[in-house]
């Protein structure tokens, strides 16, 4: 199986031997254009490192959020089934394709980065599932059942976009490994489930630690 040109493409101007391969998530059928594993057992040159730094292919990995929102959302599709979802910063579509294999009605893969929109088709077509795109959240009307969110909070800068969530979807279901413990009013800890990153970037125990809020509007 080729991976898309337009990605593989993208992955080598970062990263020279880099190459996606189609692998299937632990605990799940889905399958995601990730990095191959190998490419990460080496050490990278300070070129590399700095051009991954200023334009990180996050959409090439399968963050632990997200891994751990499409588990849930597999084993607790009622939260989707039937539903409009928006999925806030998709990356490689991971959470948007769990939510559209446990039925939602619609589901937007929402990223500002035209390479992840790009691996979220990739990903939705090697999964035979239908997404629709959007680049801009905040030109989103206020229409959606259900806003997912894993792995965009990064830091309490961010915590501000926690009212934005609500302000287009009637309930927010946020998944995050780095800001874990923050207090809203209207957000309730579901719990704090293990994930892990895929590929495996031997991230610090710490990181593997998810954090699952919901949070629905008056």
């Amino acid at each position: 199986m080729t991976p898309p040109l337009s990605l593989q493409n993208a992955l080598g101007e970062l990263l020279g031997d880099a190459r996606l391969s189609a692998e299937t998530l632990p605990g799940t059928d889905i399958r995601l254009w990730l990095i191959d594993a190998q490419n990460m057992d080496r050490e990278f040159s300070p070129d590399e490192t700095r051009r991954i730094l200023e334009e990180p292919p996050y959409w090439c990995f399968c963050w632990s959020s997200g891994l751990v929102l499409a588990h849930w959302l597999a084993e607790k599709p009622e939260w989707v089934r039937g539903k409009r979802v928006l999925d806030f910063g998709a990356g490689s579509g991971i959470a948007a394709i769990a939510a559209a294999k446990a039925g939602a009605a619609e589901v937007v893969a929402c990223d500002l980065d035209p390479l992840a929109l790009d691996a979220c088709r990739a990903n939705a077509e090697l999964n035979g599932v239908e997404l629709s795109y959007s680049t801009d959240f905040f030109q989103e009307e206020d229409r959606f059942d259900l806003i997912i969110v894993a792995d965009v909070l990064y830091d309490r800068a961010n915590l501000p976009l926690l009212d934005e969530f609500l302000g287009r979807g009637r309930e927010a279901l946020v998944a995050d490994s780095r800001v874990r413990d923050f207090s809203h009013p209207l957000y309730q800890r579901l719990g704090i489930l293990d994930g892990c990153t895929w590929p495996d970037l031997a991230e610090p125990a710490e990181f593997r630690h998810v954090s699952l809020y919901h949070a629905q509007r008056d």
